[in-house]
């Protein structure tokens, strides 16, 4: 997923100005998958901090190559297959950035009531199809999302911004000291440290939530955010019983599950709508209706399994 959502940006970024974050443990990895981009363009976050000092890289890398540059960022666990329609809409996001001092967002429009993703709460588009934002709502309960699917005026937050690389120091300025002293000082030696140092915080509470001009463009292309066990059996198919099975397994009269090994067989018998997922440290067993609140888990596990 990451060498295909840097592939759709071929032809229309040039891949010395593409740069990938990631981790130390992954970035030999990333660096192995993307043979095709400098390697020093695959960087290593020092510490985990969230979205909102992870924003404040890229655009510190972006400004230290440019102070006029553009930039986007691309979560990679986002599934679009509809590789041309995705260029041309981020074209049209960046020409939309270029001339208005503001943030620039996509939103999904939504095929279901979603209660784990985030929503835009849009108003009337101008001329052009693009909508202001006027507030970003949290992940929703089942009967406000299905309020929000009839309305017709929200669209999922694709978690794909774009903006000048000014505008979002300015924005910092106003709401974020920290990030706003880490970008102008990026091309000091110690920043890996200082990254360290950031606040541990999302890029919609830093900044988006409170940012003077958000516009969205609606998508039209496919997009499924596959950040979820739950979502795999779309796109990797399963049995004649609904199970989606990678690596050893077996199942008896298992129903819907999603079973995926990396090593140890994993056999199923009599259940439905399991997701087991086994690795060399760790086996997670989750009921599918509670697949998004895996996060809850992680802070209970062992610091060696994290």
């Amino acid at each position: 997923m990451l060498e295909t959502t840097v592939r759709r940006l071929e032809g229309l970024i040039p891949w010395e100005r593409v740069f990938v974050l990631t981790n130390e443990a992954q970035r030999e990895a990333a660096v192995a998958e993307l043979p095709f981009l400098p390697s020093e363009n695959v960087i290593a976050e020092p510490a985990k901090r969230d979205t909102a000092p992870a924003c404040a890289l890229a655009t510190a890398i972006a400004r230290a190559g440019d102070p006029q540059a553009l930039c986007a960022l691309l979560p990679a666990d986002a599934m679009i297959h509809n590789a041309g329609a995705f260029r041309s809409q981020l074209t049209q996001a960046f020409d939309v950035a270029a001339k208005t001092p503001a943030i620039v967002t996509f939103g999904i429009p939504p095929t279901m009531p979603a209660t784990g993703f985030g929503y835009l709460h849009l108003g009337e588009a101008d001329a052009e199809g693009v909508f202001p934002v006027l507030r970003f709502v949290e992940k929703p309960d089942l009967p406000t999302a299905i309020h929000y699917l009839r309305s017709g005026d929200y669209a999922w937050n694709a978690g794909i911004f774009v903006w000048q690389a000014e505008t979002f120091l300015s924005e910092c300025e106003r709401l974020s000291p920290p990030l706003t002293g880490f970008i102008k000082s990026f091309s000091e030696p110690d920043w890996p440290s200082r990254f360290s140092q950031l606040p541990k915080i999302s890029v919609d509470y830093a900044i988006l939530e409170n940012a003077e001009t958000v516009l969205a463009v609606k998508a039209l292309f496919d997009w499924d955010d596959v950040g979820s066990w739950s979502a795999l059996p779309k796109h990797l198919g399963h049995d004649e019983s609904g199970n989606t099975l990678r690596g050893p397994t077996a199942t008896f009269k298992a129903k819907n599950n999603v079973a995926i090994s990396n090593g140890r067989l994993i056999a199923l018998c009599g259940v439905e709508n399991l997701i087991v997922v086994e690795t060399a440290d760790a086996i997670l067993v989750c009921h599918q209706d509670d697949a998004q609140e895996l996060k809850k888990l992680h802070t209970t596990l062992p610091a060696d399994v994290k």
